[in-house]
């Protein structure tokens, strides 16, 4: 993308993209996380978004994707309460450079990635087991979005900010089992309304803090942050959904040890017998989760306006789908766009105030944890041939869809 935008922005008209969602590197723009701005960056993202405008594509641009400077991850990185203030100049910059084009902006993508990933189940850096670093960091972050959230509104820039939450619905076992539901209910709080209640709420729901209260682990806060959440919410919300989490009643107790808690010391997860499986990447494939999530914002949560920020399907050896015209037929991919859609279709029917619909990917692209080992663009990205791209035969399927706001079920 940093050498091929204008191609690629070309290939997004061709597969029928009027909006795109994007990111501003932390790291690039201001590389030691505060003070001077990389002029190179400035001048990459002033043309890559004149570019998407100018070909009738409307950024939607977010500001944190994992992507924390060094020197301020040596510092401690989110358990740092200097890095929400170094996150919110960050933000504020942004704003300044780009604030006049960009109207849609998101303060975070999955902020819970970095509490799982770096501080409990040692995916990402810097890979600890500490549940109480984990709550630190998740308040952390959360406190920062709600700053910059302040930020973007005091400068009447005219347009909107929201956040990007990875929804993952926490569905019982048996409803009838009271063990059962208590526990889908923490896993819920744990991955799900730890974020999404502070954003749209201004306050973290009540069984969370009860529970994290008990094990001794609330983070350290100011008094004046209370308010900071409450009078700073999100314009719009933006959901990320691939899989649903199943849960049950935890099983065996004597693996729990309190002293080192874990949230999965309150829940069991357990794999429903049947479900769809991609096999690629291990995750169940259930539709009916994207209809459950707008149905719950709906609900629960002021029907506040969102957009389906990320929804795909990765596989890995895609080659061997390639046809005669080099075209990659990946009739699967379609397949599971079409089935997700439908459920937006439905819920939107029911009074849904869903916006938009973003696929992960528009093109191939590198991921966190597996490089290009699963593919999950309408565009194909050639590593072996210059990053040669070459539109899917899902890419001009979703041409169709979107000319004609739709296809027949």
């Amino acid at each position: 993308m940093y050498t091929k935008y204008k191609e690629d922005i070309q290939l997004m008209k061709q597969v029928g993209h009027n909006s795109f969602r994007t990111s501003i590197q932390w790291s690039r723009l201001i590389p030691e996380g505060v003070g001077k701005v990389n002029e190179k960056a400035v001048q990459f993202y002033n043309d890559y978004i004149d570019e998407l405008i100018a070909n009738g594509i409307e950024p939607f641009i977010n500001l944190y994707h994992f992507d924390m400077p060094m020197k301020l991850q040596e510092q401690g990185g989110w358990l740092n309460r200097q890095t929400v203030e170094a996150y919110v100049n960050y933000a504020k910059t942004c704003f300044e450079l780009f604030g006049d084009r960009v109207k849609y902006w998101f303060t975070h993508n999955e902020p819970i990635v970095p509490v799982e990933g770096g501080y409990l189940y040692q995916f990402h850096y810097p890979a600890e087991v500490n549940m109480k670093h984990a709550v630190q960091v998740g308040y952390h972050e959360a406190l920062a979005s709600a700053l910059a959230i302040q930020a973007y509104h005091q400068m009447n820039l005219g347009g909107q900010i929201g956040i990007i939450l990875n929804l993952t619905p926490s569905y019982t076992r048996d409803e009838n089992n009271p063990a059962d539901v208590k526990a889908s209910q923490l896993a819920d709080a744990f991955f799900n309304r730890s974020f999404l209640e502070p954003a749209i709420k201004g306050e973290y729901p009540q069984d969370l803090i009860e529970v994290v209260k008990q094990l001794d682990l609330l983070p350290e806060r100011k008094a004046e942050d209370a308010a900071i959440f409450k009078e700073n919410t999100i314009d719009f919300l933006g959901i990320n959904y691939y899989q649903p989490r199943r849960i049950k009643a935890k099983e065996d107790l004597s693996k729990v040890d309190l002293n080192h808690p874990m949230p999965d010391d309150f829940f069991d997860n357990y794999e429903m017998p049947g479900c769809k499986m991609n096999p690629y990447r291990g995750w169940e494939i259930y539709e009916k989760g994207i209809y459950d999530i707008l149905i719950n914002v709906r609900d629960n949560y002021g029907n506040i306006p969102c957009y389906i920020s990320e929804n795909g399907m990765g596989v890995e050896g895609e080659e061997r789908f390639i046809n005669e015209e080099g075209q990659i037929e990946d009739d699967y991919r379609i397949e599971f766009v079409q089935n997700h859609l439908k459920y937006v279709h439905q819920a939107i029917q029911e009074g849904a105030n869903c916006k938009g619909y973003h696929m992960w990917t528009c093109m191939d692209n590198w991921s966190w944890l597996n490089a290009y080992k699963n593919r999950y663009g309408f565009i194909s990205v050639d590593l072996a041939h210059d990053g040669k791209r070459t539109i899917k035969k899902s890419g001009h399927w979703f041409k169709q869809v979107a000319d004609q706001n739709g296809f027949e079920a």
